[in-house]
Formats: C-alpha cells, sequence, structure tokens
C-alpha cells in the first residue's frame, strides 16, 4: 500500500501577547486552501493537529488550549487604507471545526511584525529606525486594527522591557488601536448592544435567571456577576476548569445567551460555533494571588474579570475580550462598569487570573445610542520559530 508524502508549507510560529499560533501567508498556502472552504479548514486542523480525542494535540502544531490552538491567514490588502487583510481560525481541540466567527486580540498584535517581515506592506511605509504604523482589516469582523509595530535597522524590533502579565518574558511594546469595536454580526445589526439594553434578564430553563451586559465591542461578549453564579472574581484555572458542572453552566448561560444575542438560532447551534460569544463573569476589586504567585490587591485594579474561551477560563484574558471589558467599562450603567465603581470613564485596569491590564476606550452616546469609536491597549508579540510546517499530502 502507497502513502502520500508530506508536503512542506511556509509558516511562522508566533507569539501575540498571551496566545500562540501559526501565521501563512495567503499566497503560500496550497491552491485548494486559498479560498474559504473545507479544504482549508481541514489542512489548518491537521496543522494543528485537531481533532484530538485525548485532546493534547501531539500530532500538530497546538498545545491543547484554546490560547494556543489558533491559526492566521494574512495578505496584502486591496482595501483602501490598509496594508494588510487578516483573516483568523480558532481551531477547536476535539472536534473537526475551524471557527472563523471572530477575531484575536492577542494575535493582532503579532500581524504588523509578521505582515512587516513577510513582505506585505509597502517598504516605503517602513521607517528604519522608530514606529512602523500598519493598517489591518480584521477580515472576520470587518473592522479595522492600527499596530504601533516599533522598528529598529529596518527590521521589527521583538525584544524589549515591557512586561505583559500572563507571559513569562519582557518584550517589545506594541500599540493596538480597534477602531469602531463594536462587531458586525447577524441579527445585531452591527448594534453594540444586540438586544438594545445595557443590561438584560436573561432565562437560562434549568439553570435560573441572570442579569447579564450583552455586547458586541471587540467580540460578542456575555458578563454576569460572579456573585450571581457564587464565585468571587478572584478565582484561578483549577477552579473552574476543574469543575464540571461549572463549565457546563458556562456553556449553557453562553448558549442561551447567543440566542439572545442573535447570533444563533437554537442552543444547539452553540456547538459548531465555540469561539463566540464569549462568557465572562465580574466582581468589584479584592486581594488575590495571581496565578505565577505575584499578589494583586484591591487599590492595584478597577475590577475583577475571569472570562471563558472555548469552554475553558483563560488564564488571562482574550485581547478581544479586554475591548469588550473596556467599552463596558466606559458606558455607564452596565455590569462591568458598575463594578468598576460606576460613573464615566475611559480607561479601566482589571484584574485577571494571571495579573491585571489596562485597557482604554472613547465612548459616546448620540440619540440615546453608545457608541465606541476606539479601543487602545498594549501588547507584545515575539516569532518562535520560522520556516515550514508539513502535513501528508492527502490531509485536506
Amino acid at each position: 500500500m502507497s502513502y502520500q508524502a508530506q508536503i512542506k508549507i511556509p509558516a511562522t510560529y508566533m507569539r501575540g501577547g498571551t496566545s500562540k499560533g501559526v501565521f501563512f501567508r495567503l499566497q503560500d498556502l496550497p491552491a485548494a486552501a486559498q479560498v474559504a472552504g473545507a479544504a482549508r479548514d481541514a489542512l489548518l486542523l491537521r496543522v494543528i493537529g485537531s481533532p484530538d480525542p485525548y485532546g493534547k494535540q501531539i500530532d500538530g502544531m497546538g498545545a491543547a488550549t484554546s490560547s494556543t490552538s489558533k491559526t492566521v491567514i494574512l495578505s496584502s490588502s486591496a482595501r483602501e487604507g490598509h496594508d494588510v487583510d487578516y483573516l483568523f481560525g480558532q481551531v477547536a481541540i476535539d472536534k473537526a471545526c475551524v471557527d472563523w466567527s471572530g477575531n484575536c486580540g492577542n494575535l493582532s498584535a503579532a500581524v504588523g511584525a509578521f505582515a512587516i517581515s513577510g513582505g506585505l506592506v509597502d517598504a516605503a511605509r517602513i521607517p528604519r529606525d522608530g514606529i512602523a504604523t500598519v493598517r489591518i482589516w480584521q477580515a472576520n469582523i470587518g473592522k479595522t486594527i492600527i499596530a504601533h509595530v516599533p522598528v529598529s535597522g529596518g527590521e521589527v524590533q521583538e525584544t524589549g522591557d515591557f512586561e505583559l502579565d500572563g507571559v513569562t518574558f519582557p518584550a517589545a511594546e506594541v500599540k493596538l488601536e480597534f477602531l469602531d469595536p463594536a462587531a458586525e454580526e447577524e441579527g445585531g445589526g452591527g448594534a453594540m448592544f444586540p438586544t438594545g439594553n445595557l443590561v438584560d434578564h436573561l432565562e437560562v430553563p434549568g439553570v435560573g435567571a441572570f442579569m447579564v451586559t450583552m455586547i458586541n465591542a471587540g467580540i460578542p461578549t456575555i458578563f454576569v456577576n460572579a456573585a450571581a453564579l457564587g464565585y468571587t472574581g478572584t478565582e484561578l484555572q483549577d477552579a473552574i476548569n476543574g469543575d464540571a458542572k461549572a463549565l457546563a453552566l458556562f456553556e449553557t448561560i453562553r448558549a442561551h445567551g447567543a440566542v439572545r444575542m442573535g447570533l444563533i438560532q437554537h442552543v444547539d447551534d452553540a456547538a459548531t460555533r465555540q469561539h463566540t460569544p464569549k462568557v465572562a463573569f465580574v466582581a468589584a476589586p479584592a486581594d488575590y494571588v495571581s496565578s505565577s504567585g505575584k499578589r494583586v490587591g484591591a487599590g492595584d485594579a478597577d475590577l475583577l474579570v475571569r472570562a471563558l474561551s472555548m469552554g475553558k477560563l483563560h488564564h488571562a484574558m482574550m485581547g478581544t475580550a479586554a475591548v469588550a471589558i473596556g467599552a463596558a467599562a466606559a458606558i455607564p450603567g452596565t455590569l462591568v462598569n458598575l463594578a468598576a465603581g460606576g460613573g464615566a470613564r475611559n480607561e479601566v485596569c482589571f484584574g485577571h487570573p494571571s495579573g491585571t491590564l489596562r485597557v482604554g476606550a472613547e465612548a459616546s452616546q448620540v440619540d440615546g445610542q453608545w457608541s465606541v469609536t476606539k479601543a487602545i491597549m498594549s501588547r507584545s508579540a515575539r516569532v518562535l520559530m520560522e520556516g515550514w510546517v508539513r502535513v501528508p499530502g492527502d490531509s485536506f
């Protein structure tokens, strides 16, 4: 019996913020995978090592967490005022599913650097020394991201002294601007609050009723008060991820919230849309010890937030969820704003399992409708490995 040989595909393995992923230039993918569809999904699943019933992704580039089971495809942009088109695929670990429904804010920090190094940005726009401004079209949600990438000697500067909780080593700071971050979602009509309310009463059959803030900003997110779920907001990963009942509770809330937000038609559809919406719980500041052993005092943050991604509590915070937190915090009356003490604000520092993160947002109200023109935060990024990934030639 004969077997097809492996093929080589140019790729780069990068860390962006608190995530890692495999980056491709669209032009380097096999022809069948250069267009959306089953071949592309099958290829990315094989690259990452999914679906894996063992949950380890041993036979691929994934590392058995939602933060490390990610893929990015970039191409030069034909869209006016943009340098690069950025498409993000969240690869499920135990299912044959690539979710294209949202962005990854953490990996957004690596897009500018990859685009520069990959020749996708006009060389005339890159200074020899200074900050390169890379204009990114986020193709999943149809939004613009501006990345401010440090450059030294004409090359992307990756090393530096910027520290990001959830990342072990310091690196160069990459500032990100998420413009008009209200997510364009089916059923939501592009509205930041798809139900028209800052706070909703969400009935979850068999579980209970909860006050929630459901927002489309950065990524569709459902916020609920920690106390309503019996939590304090100081929990670390094991407290949630080691509790099957807790995970089932959050998934049920997520599914019913997704229906209420108009993202899916029926709760059963949530199984095929794992990346969005996110679900998070919030609380007023309190003392706790982060996962690294760092003490976070009640005075170090404006509020506490814990968020789930792909069915598990995130070890830090998803970048897109941070945008949602910043946007919701800037709007008086949301659960996020109230947990932070209420009132008007254009910046918030929140505590997460690995430490703290600061995010800014510019919000305004016109004719009774809230909008956020920009959300701002800093991340870092670094190339971990570059060359080729190999997959069996008949795997896609």
